[in-house]
């Protein structure tokens, strides 16, 4: 027997539980659940995971090999290139903000000055739109549209090219912020209306392919440093089938730009840019937005004040006071008068554009048109406005994202469902 001596104090150190119960091997059973959970999560993170980047490769893939398809007559950029050229995308060399993502000034090893639209991979709509774009500028040619130098897709980059234009849009030369607009005397007025129609004819009727632009709005005019018009954003852009009519069931473009046959019934042809242009050449004619009216104006639009003034005889008042007597008047009473053949509301009795190039320059005899009545007028484009914010609460409820950015778009004088525009669009944003 030990001697109490030598393991006296070891035994007192022990403490007794009095109701301690062995732990059965059943608490084993409990934790195991929970291990056999945390490692099912585990296996169903890992196979989403791959499942992502699954798709992303795949989608990444098949815009590329779309891209491969399109044949393009441009250049194709590294991210490498771009990245040097804006360095890095810097806030400083931004220029504009559009639908899909910003616009940033660069310059090339070359010395050669661009813009780079830069377009979201992450949304759908930025993959088609950017497609539709190099596609349809690409193979086209003119003095009158913006040239595209390529593009680059690399990593989750959607980039385009394009050459810079120093005097930004139209539209803020004409009615963007004081600080920013230009003193556009009447001769270059003139040159720039014949410029941008000039640009449509070929669109509609001399290309090899056959284009309704589908948005064609001062903020998509661009102007070069001699003030040179180029029409830019084909994002929208559909080609037009010979003897085909589309009817479209997503309508594009912009509340107060698209003719009434369009905004209405989705009927669609190249006479809807017809339209546009009529009431861009207003907007050069007069100085003011189409869309700065309101009720207490008595006007919906510039085009209804335009129409009131024709009626009460005093149609030379549409002319922008800041040209004061500057301007001759034979050539603003021709623009006037084309823009209201332009946007009658029968595609069939507006002109072709290479009939308004001829009108514009004088070598054609204008047809004598009555403007419509401006409360018909009204009355259209109020019922395309609420015809319009039927569809977008319809296609919510659906939960279709795409289609209501579109109409809400269209509502605040944006392009809807578009790459929209190589720089600003709204009000504070002609920069």
């Amino acid at each position: 027997i030990p001697e109490i001596g030598v393991y006296g104090p070891l035994i007192s150190a022990i403490s007794v539980e009095p109701n301690f119960i062995p732990q059965s091997e059943g608490g084993k059973t409990r934790i195991a659940p929970i291990i056999v959970g945390a490692v099912g999560s585990c296996l169903i993170f890992l196979v989403l995971c791959v499942l992502w980047w699954r798709c992303y490769f795949r989608a990444k893939s098949g815009r590329e090999q779309d891209i491969k398809g399109l044949e393009l007559q441009t250049s194709s950029f590294s991210l490498k290139q771009i990245n040097i050229a804006t360095n890095n995308f810097d806030p400083a060399n931004k220029v504009g903000e559009g639908g899909f993502g910003p616009v940033y000034k660069g310059l090339l090893a070359d010395g050669t000055v661009i813009a780079v639209k830069q377009l979201s991979s992450k949304s759908s709509q930025g993959n088609r739109e950017f497609l539709n774009e190099i596609g349809m500028i690409s193979c086209l040619q003119h003095p009158n549209l913006v040239k595209l130098y390529g593009c680059c897709i690399e990593g989750d980059q959607l980039l385009l090219v394009y050459e810079y234009l120093e005097n930004n849009s139209l539209a803020r030369a004409l009615f963007g912020p004081e600080k920013f607009q230009l003193k556009l005397d009447w001769p270059t007025r003139h040159k720039i209306c014949v410029g941008i129609a000039q640009g449509l004819a070929f669109l509609h009727e001399e290309s090899r392919l056959k284009i309704v632009h589908r948005d064609i709005k001062c903020t998509n005019v661009l102007l070069d440093r001699e003030l040179n018009p180029k029409i830019s954003d084909f994002g929208l852009a559909r080609l037009d089938e010979e003897e085909k009519t589309h009817i479209s069931t997503r309508i594009a473009g912009t509340i107060g730009y698209m003719a009434p046959e369009y905004a209405l019934w989705g009927y669609l042809t190249y006479k809807a840019d017809v339209y546009s242009f009529g009431v861009v050449a207003l907007e050069i004619v007069s100085g003011k937005h189409n869309m700065s009216f309101g009720p207490a104006t008595n006007c919906a639009c510039l085009l209804d004040w335009a129409c009131h003034l024709q009626e009460t005889g005093s149609l030379m008042e549409l002319v922008d006071q800041k040209l004061g007597s500057e301007f001759i008047k034979v050539e603003a009473e021709r623009m006037m008068k084309v823009a209201f053949l332009c946007t009658n509301a029968s595609p069939s009795l507006r002109p072709t554009m290479s009939e308004v190039v001829n009108m514009l320059e004088g070598t054609t005899v204008i047809p004598e048109v009555i403007p419509e009545a401006s409360t018909y007028s009204k009355d259209l484009r109020l019922k395309a406005i609420r015809d319009h914010h039927s569809q977008m609460q319809s296609q919510s409820m659906e939960g279709s994202q795409d289609r209501r950015s579109t109409l809400v778009g269209s509502l605040h004088g944006s392009s809807s469902a578009s790459a929209h525009d190589l720089y600003e669009i709204t009000d504070e944003s002609y920069l």
